[in-house]
């Protein structure tokens, strides 16, 4: 267990498809075995306290769609700069505030579409980032039954996994077209975790998501 304490901010809400407050609850007690104090928000104006977000150690956002202000945005873009970690999984991350460049800019992903809707695909570990903190020790392959995302990313993004749609003669894309699955992304003093799994509880509790996502949580704090 870490020693001594650190604060982190759980901002949730927006779609209920994603079930934000049983999704975020069960992180809950991970948090607080390492030492977070925990606070919960259900919306983004704790985004607009400037006070609150330099005493936050650790921002997990799991807020789909929704609104956020310009300044919302900007005071979760500077607290991450000077050192606030930002960390979330699937809508909750990588499809917040739809409307705000802004936030793009932030997390470094945004969804596009997940064909198919709940499809059996893999999620593969980059051979090359295996000894990452991250996902060492995790299976080098997942296999699941879920929203696989295709998302549209950009280069500052350190790729930890990635998931491949493959065309067949009824998609309007004709060749393999591999996206980002799980990345990290440093912001000024501050680092960003985002996995794109994480739709249904079930996929949260698959073991090699589980785990991810806790060290992401941990290794996003200041």
């Amino acid at each position: 267990m870490d020693t001594g304490t650190r604060r982190a901010l759980i901002v949730r809400g927006g779609w209920e498809g994603h079930s934000p407050v049983e999704a975020t609850e069960r992180f809950v007690p991970h948090l607080k075995e390492h030492g977070f104090e925990v606070e919960v928000h259900d919306g983004p104006e704790a985004y607009s306290d400037a006070d609150l977000l330099a005493a936050t150690d650790l921002v997990v956002q799991c807020y789909t769609q929704g609104v956020a202000t310009d300044e919302q945005v900007r005071g979760l873009s500077a607290a991450v700069a000077r050192g606030t970690g930002l960390a979330g999984w699937h809508g909750g991350i990588c499809d917040s505030f739809r409307a705000s460049p802004d936030y793009l800019h932030l997390v470094g992903g945004q969804w596009a579409a997940h064909p198919g809707g709940f499809v059996r695909h893999d999620v593969e570990v980059r051979p090359e980032k295996a000894d990452h903190e991250l996902v060492t020790g995790l299976s080098p392959r997942w296999s699941l039954d879920t929203e696989q995302y295709w998302v549209l990313a950009d280069e500052l993004n350190e790729v930890l996994a990635t998931t491949t749609f493959q065309p067949d003669g009824d998609t309007p894309w004709r060749e393999a077209v591999t996206c980002p699955a799980v990345w990290t992304r440093q912001w000024g003093r501050g680092k960003v975790f985002v996995s794109t799994v994480g739709h249904k509880l079930d996929d949260l509790d698959h073991p090699d998501v589980r785990v991810l996502i806790e060290r992401g949580l941990l290794w996003a704090s200041r």
